[in-house]
């Protein structure tokens, strides 16, 4: 399987276990957890990979593999911290480099997801704004509806009062 795949497989393990049960389907604890667990398989194997990716874009989607990875999976061995910063760093050269896209947008919203940092969310409201609201893709408008969510509904975890 190529790096490309890989990240791309990952992406889609990690949306599925974020979006488990948005359908009205029941969740049951089983399939939970066995989600879960793959996704974190995947997320450190991507990671120990040590590959980075040799263009912009193939680096953009690793990270951002990586990042919904950790986000979508509650299993923490003590790393999990240390590699997403490790990832966030990786991050904020890649944005300096890749053009406006949806790949950029979706990059930007996981970032932002970690760091609630207001110049990301300003960059991604103004790709949103570029683009053309009467051909806008499936895939576009997803991201547009993550992008707002994670915007309206900040929750890093250092605020939660328990």
């Amino acid at each position: 399987m190529s790096l490309s795949e890989e990240a791309i497989t990952l992406q889609r393990a990690a949306h599925d276990l974020m979006y488990l049960g948005m359908d009205g389907s029941p969740i049951y604890s089983d399939d939970l957890s066995r989600r879960n667990g793959e996704v974190y398989r995947l997320t450190t194997a991507l990671y120990n990979s040590g590959v980075k990716g040799s263009t912009v874009e193939e680096q953009a989607n690793v990270c951002l593999a990586l990042l919904m990875g950790y986000n979508a999976s509650f299993i923490d061995h003590g790393e999990k911290q240390e590699h997403v910063q490790e990832v966030l760093n990786r991050c904020w050269d890649i944005l300096e480099t890749l053009p406006a896209s949806l790949l950029k947008l979706r990059l930007l919203t996981a970032c932002y997801g970690e760091v609630f940092d207001e110049p990301l969310a300003n960059e991604g409201h103004a790709i949103i704004v570029s683009w053309d609201s009467v051909s806008i893709t499936s895939e576009q408008e997803e991201a547009i509806a993550e992008f707002q969510n994670v915007i309206d509904n900040p929750c890093p975890w250092e605020y939660l009062d328990e």
